[in-house]
């Protein structure tokens, strides 16, 4: 079985995961690319596509194309519901980069399509398909953990803004560092705990160092004037089982403690951590213990596809979602969590009072 995909977005996202994944994917073949800048579609057809392939500007007419099976979201926050939805409406299943969307609702907007056409729906939080954290959750589903009632979400850079697109654009992104990156380290942490119940969150976003000029930048000096989003915030997140989550993203902070998409976890049988490589410490026999996890291929067998790049592994699963008509890993209604919790920390930063959710 083929199933023909359009890609619509042709950005940095587009090209650095999405579209060299799927042509990795067998069974997976993109046949329509979509973008506002028609240099970036014609490129992609012409490093990702055939001859036979379709460019298009506007995403509402490569819908209209029946023999598209599968529609990958891969454009700016403030356009995920709206993109989704009408894709999902003209009969595709929908990848959509994450994060899910801007706002709660859109993101339950997303879930209620999905419901409504019986289209698959899945959020690209790929790092779920790392080696360390397939291991990771494979000890947590066997209670390896025991029951985890602390945790660290991380996505923690010193100097690492990006200054292309619009990620520096509130309007159009919804926020900085920490709906960007901070997002991955939350859904990781959120799908070890298995734990989807937030009772309420509070939270920071900072605003110390953006206004600088000439600053140190991994991708050179940001300009102040379009700096929107937050440089870095704080999120304390209490469950209502009483655990509690304490998460950190920046793009810039004074601090060597740096670290992407990754957990802290503390349970009742032991913990675990991604800080330098994968970590699981406990108690045995009246002494503490530290176990180093061996990550290669071999190391997580168990694991269909972990020997695969992150990406191209969930390229892999998605599209086997499809074709098997079974659930992706990524489940919609967890990512709304994710968008949920995010939400609140923005809205307690500017009100300065904790958001209870319902």
């Amino acid at each position: 079985m083929t199933l023909k995909i359009g890609i619509i977005g042709c950005g940095g996202i587009a090209n650095g995961k999405h579209m060299p994944a799927l042509q990795k994917v067998e069974g997976a073949v993109m046949v329509a690319f979509c973008d506002i800048v028609p240099e970036r579609a014609e490129k992609a057809k012409a490093e990702f596509g055939n001859e036979s392939a379709a460019v298009y500007n506007d995403y509402k007419e490569l819908l209209k194309d029946a023999s598209i099976d599968v529609i990958h979201v891969c454009t700016p926050n403030i356009s995920h519901a709206e993109i989704s939805i009408a894709a999902m409406e003209a009969g595709k299943h929908v990848m959509c980069e994450k994060p899910m969307a801007k706002t709660t609702a859109e993101a339950q907007a997303m879930i209620d399509a999905s419901k409504r056409t019986g289209k698959k729906l899945t959020i690209g939080y790929q790092n779920r398909f790392r080696a360390d954290s397939a291991y990771l959750h494979t000890v947590c589903e066997n209670n390896g953990l025991g029951e985890i009632y602390y945790a660290r979400a991380k996505a923690i850079r010193r100097r690492a803004v990006p200054t292309w697109g619009v990620f520096l654009d509130e309007e159009a992104q919804g926020g900085g560092p920490l709906i960007d990156i901070g997002t991955h380290a939350l859904d990781l942490t959120l799908w070890m705990m298995d734990n989807y119940k937030p009772k309420y969150a509070v939270g920071n976003a900072y605003h110390k160092l953006s206004g600088r000029k000439n600053a140190a930048n991994a991708w050179g000096p940001w300009d102040p004037e379009k700096f929107t989003v937050e440089d870095s915030a704080i999120g304390f997140i209490t469950m209502e089982n009483g655990a509690t989550i304490v998460l950190e993203a920046s793009w810039a902070l004074n601090t060597l403690d740096v670290g992407e998409a990754r957990t802290v976890l503390c349970g009742t049988e032991g913990g675990a951590d991604m800080e330098k490589g994968l970590r699981i410490n406990g108690e045995e026999y009246g002494k503490t213990y530290e176990k180093h996890i061996g990550l290669d291929a071999t190391g997580v067998d168990f694991y269909d596809g972990a020997g695969d790049d992150p990406a191209v592994a969930e390229a892999k699963q998605w599209i086997e979602s499809i074709v098997n008509n079974t659930e992706p890993v990524v489940k919609p209604e967890q990512a709304l969590v994710v968008t949920r919790i995010l939400e609140a920390i923005y809205k307690s930063s500017e009100t300065g009072m904790p958001v209870f959710f319902d």
